[in-house]
This record gives structure tokens, C-alpha cells and sequence, in this order.
């Protein structure tokens, strides 16, 4: 048996020699029996020679009642199973739903009446096994075996599907085989989209969760970015025509006079019959008819739709594309990005070392252990796994501590916080000042009340409010102010100002006195 790249075992040597002893059981050769070729191919016991019964032993083998142990019962049981149970088709309800870290998955299906207890292997390809689900009814197909260990029979999984997703499947494969032939998926039609995307279109339903991702992601990354939403019906009948329309009207009827960089038309994950409004021709035809770039985000990244092949950019999820759309808007962070790469390459290496031990013992299983017990020692390497997240976890914490200081180092080197810490200080020096500024002008004003008291009790109008009056000569144009009675004569008229008027007086006489 050879190990294939995508871990996944060949056992086509044990088939051909089953099916070869079957073909000589079915002719009647002697000395093959069924248990023969179930329980000596299947239960891996290599050194002992499967035990051969003819027709003339087993009467004494009744006769003599032989007891058998508990594991010869069970195998027998099991090839009894596998050969009778090889390939079958059940349909019920998923119950009890269980992924381990190791990849693999377990459940039960049930109807009315009954349980199966199920397992899915993480080395089966080709299952898409997002369509298992509690309370999900599902068609599986299989076989049928024992876990020896435990003594109970289940089924191994190797395909899924939901009810009704058969005939959704076909009209499926049949409009993609359609669209591509007509060339709607060359990329030669593509349009590129544009380096710097600042006015984005979006056409999904306000109330999925799809569009709270694109905003949560925007918000975080680019919150200048224009966004132009148009809401519209992602799932049931009409849902394909209203985004279709949207499509159209993002296209000819420009916003404030402005066309759109791109176009994202996006919806969060689901079946495909939730899918189904994407793979109708309607709205591949308006995406192909589109004069704007159109970014598909529908489903998670294993959902592909009609109308991922025709856009002109597909991505895996609606958060994923909110990321391309602002891609060019966070250059800043590629050193981070750079460091979390070489750590990933350092964790990379520890595990490949670690992956490369783990398939050397799968190796080693596999050249002492037939196809029987392959799958029950695959339950084991859960153990094995676990002892190696354990390793493994010591290295990430140390390496996650050193992602942690060179991003406080990157930090404090950042441009954005030495500006903040500029800001703070300029915010410093602006208070220092408007304080200064503020204890200055007080000075000024205090200095100034004092000064205008100085000249309030200085100003001749304080000496007329204690009853004086000032003497000038009337019928003058100098107005000359009487200081001494020597500078008027008997007859001479005088303007007498006093507090509240003025008044004209003839001198009669004057006098002088004599300074003491």
C-alpha cells in the first residue's frame, strides 16, 4: 500500500484479493468460506493463517459446541457487515453533532425511531461538510462496520448531500456549462479592479449578516470609504430579479453626479438552496452586462455560485472582500503582517517536523495493520494529536510574547504616536500660555483701575464736586482761566463753571491778600 500526497491510503491490492476470493467463494471453491475471507483478510492478524473450514469439519465443529472470544465474535459480525453493508444510502436527521480537533467528525442521524451512529473522516475527500448541521435532514452514503473497541456498529461517511440538492445540483452544472460556453467566464472579459477604491456600490439585504461584516471591516480599515447600498432580497422567489435590477441601477443612475469604483454584491452562507438566487441566469447576465467592476462575496469560501465565475472578482467571503476593497488602505500594517509571517514559518516548521513524525508512525501502522483497522487506529491519532498541540502550544505562547514586544516597539516608533505625543505637549504649552496670556491682561487691567483712580482724584471735575467753581475770561476765544485776581478789573465779565453748570459774573472789585 502506498500513501498518496493527499493522505489518503491506496488499498486497491487488498481489494483485488478480496474480490478475488470472493469470485472463488461464489463458484463454490472449496475450503473458502465466507469468514475466511472476511475475518482472516480484514482483522490484520498477519502471522497466524486464516483458520479454513470444509464441509466435512464443520459438523464436528457443532457437534464439539467450540467457544470463541469475545474479538472472533465481533470480527465476525463486522465482515458480516462490510460485505453485506458495503455501499449504502440512509437518509434521517443529524443529531448529537461533534468535531474534534483532529479533524474528524461524529453524529447520528435518526427518524422516528431509530438511531445511527455516523463518523466522518478527516481524510475523506469530497465532502462538503458544511452541510452537516443539527436538525439538518441529509442523505449520506457509506458502509456499514464495527468498532471493535466499543462493540457498536456505525457508518463511514463518503458523501453528503441535502434533500432535494440533487436535481439543484444538475440545473447547476447545466447553466455553468451554458455561461462558460458562451464565454461569460473567460478572463479575457474580466474588468480589472481599480488600484484605489473610494465609492463602492453594495447590494445585499439589510438584514443579513453579510452586510455587518463589510461595515465592521470598512469601519476598521477604511472609514472614509463611500459606500452606496442598495437593499434587496438574497434568498427565495424574486430574489435573483431585485438584485439584478440593483445591478442595473448602480450602473445608470450615478450618485451626485458620480460613478461607482466597484460594485459588491455579497451574502452571508447557506445551503444551496439559500445559495440558489446566485446561480440564476438573470442575474449572471446583469453581472456580465455591467459597465462597473463586480466583486461576488457569496457563502463562505467552499460556496461557489453562478455568479462567482462570471464576476469579475471572486472573494471567499463577505469579509474577505471588504479586505480587498481597502487592501490598499493599510500599507501600514506590513510590518506587522511580516513579523506574524516569520512566526508562521517558524510554527510551519515545528509542525512539519512534528507532521513528519506523526506520518511515520502512520507508516509504520500501515505496513503491520491491514485496511480493517486502519480507520480505529486513525480514532487513536486524536491522542497522538493532542500530545502534539501541547508541544506545540509552549513555542506558540514564546513566539506570540515576542510578536507582543515588537509590536510595542513598533508602536512606540510610529509616527501616529509621536505626532499624538507632539499634540500633547503642543496642548501643554497652549495652557501655559493662555494662562500666562490670562494673568497678564489681569495685571494690565488692575494697573489700568488703579491709574484711572489716580486721575479720577487728580480730574479738576473732583474738586468741583467739593464746591468750587473754575473762573475764564468771557467774550475770548483762548478761554483763559483766572488764576489771580490781578488778571481781571473792575468790569471785566468772568464764565464761572461749576458742577452741574455755568454761569456769567461781573467783577465789582478786587482784592488781594497777603501770603502768610
Amino acid at each position: 500500500m502506498k500513501k498518496k500526497m493527499s493522505s489518503q491510503w491506496d488499498f486497491n491490492d487488498l481489494f483485488s484479493l478480496a474480490d478475488e476470493r470472493k469470485k472463488k467463494r461464489a463458484h463454490g471453491v472449496p475450503g473458502v468460506e465466507a469468514t475466511e475471507v472476511e475475518s482472516g483478510e480484514v482483522s490484520g492478524m498477519e502471522d497466524s493463517a486464516p483458520m479454513r473450514l470444509d464441509a466435512a469439519s464443520e459438523p464436528a465443529l457443532v457437534r464439539e459446541e467450540k467457544s470463541i472470544s469475545v474479538a472472533e465474535l465481533t470480527a465476525r459480525i463486522r465482515s458480516a457487515l462490510e460485505t453485506d453493508f458495503s455501499h449504502v444510502r440512509v437518509f434521517g436527521e443529524v443529531t448529537n453533532l461533534r468535531v474534534q480537533s483532529s479533524g474528524h467528525i461524529y453524529f447520528s442521524i435518526k427518524d422516528k425511531s431509530s438511531q445511527l451512529q455516523c463518523v466522518l473522516f478527516r481524510s475523506q475527500r469530497g465532502v462538503d461538510r458544511e452541510l452537516l448541521k443539527d436538525g439538518r435532514e441529509v442523505s449520506l452514503s457509506g458502509a456499514v462496520t464495527v468498532y471493535e473497541a466499543r462493540g457498536h456498529y456505525q457508518l463511514l461517511v463518503h458523501k453528503v448531500e441535502v434533500a432535494g440538492q440533487g436535481a439543484l445540483q444538475a440545473a447547476f452544472e447545466k447553466l455553468k456549462a451554458q455561461l462558460s460556453q458562451e464565454g461569460l467566464f473567460d478572463s479575457s472579459r474580466k474588468k480589472p479592479l481599480p488600484r484605489f477604491m473610494k465609492r463602492v456600490g453594495l447590494v445585499t439585504s439589510v438584514s443579513g449578516a453579510a452586510i455587518r461584516d463589510v461595515l465592521h471591516v470598512i469601519g476598521r480599515r477604511f472609514p472614509g470609504l463611500e459606500i452606496v447600498l442598495i437593499s434587496a432580497r438574497v434568498q427565495g422567489q424574486g430574489a435573483a430579479v431585485e438584485l439584478a435590477q440593483a445591478l442595473h441601477a448602480l450602473n445608470h443612475h450615478p450618485v451626485h453626479g458620480q460613478t461607482l469604483d466597484v460594485i459588491l454584491l455579497t451574502r452571508g452562507g447557506g445551503s444551496l438552496e439559500d445559495l440558489w438566487a446566485f446561480n440564476e441566469e438573470v442575474l449572471a447576465r446583469a453581472i456580465a452586462q455591467s459597465r462597473i467592476p463586480v466583486i461576488s462575496a457569496v457563502g463562505h469560501e467552499i460556496d461557489f455560485t453562478i455568479a462567482d465565475f462570471v464576476a469579475d472578482f471572486r472573494a471567499a467571503t463577505p469579509s474577505a472582500a471588504a479586505e480587498v476593497i481597502t487592501e490598499n488602505f493599510i500599507r501600514a500594517e506590513e510590518i506587522m503582517a511580516t513579523l506574524a509571517l516569520r512566526i508562521r514559518r517558524v510554527l510551519s516548521s515545528a509542525h512539519r517536523k512534528q507532521t513528519e513524525h506523526v506520518h511515520s508512525l502512520v507508516r509504520r501502522l500501515e505496513r503491520r495493520h491491514p485496511r480493517r483497522h486502519l480507520e480505529q487506529n486513525l480514532l487513536r491519532l486524536d491522542d497522538i494529536w493532542a500530545q502534539f498541540c501541547k508541544r506545540t502550544q509552549r513555542t506558540m505562547l514564546r513566539r506570540m510574547d515576542l510578536l507582543e514586544q515588537f509590536s510595542r516597539r513598533i508602536e512606540r516608533n510610529r509616527p501616529s504616536s509621536k505626532i499624538r505625543l507632539s499634540q500633547e505637549r503642543l496642548h501643554q504649552l497652549t495652557g501655559q500660555m493662555h494662562r500666562l496670556s490670562q494673568q497678564a491682561v489681569t495685571g494690565q487691567i488692575r494697573q489700568v483701575n488703579e491709574l484711572e483712580t489716580r486721575l479720577r482724584l487728580l480730574s479738576p471735575l473732583a474738586v468741583l464736586e467739593r464746591g468750587y467753581a473754575i473762573a475764564t475770561m468771557a467774550h475770548q476765544d483762548s478761554q483763559r482761566v483766572v488764576r489771580s485776581s490781578e488778571e481781571v478789573q473792575a468790569g471785566d465779565v468772568v464764565s464761572l463753571t461749576f458742577r452741574n453748570g455755568s454761569a456769567e459774573a461781573t467783577v465789582i472789585r478786587t482784592s488781594q491778600y497777603q501770603n502768610s
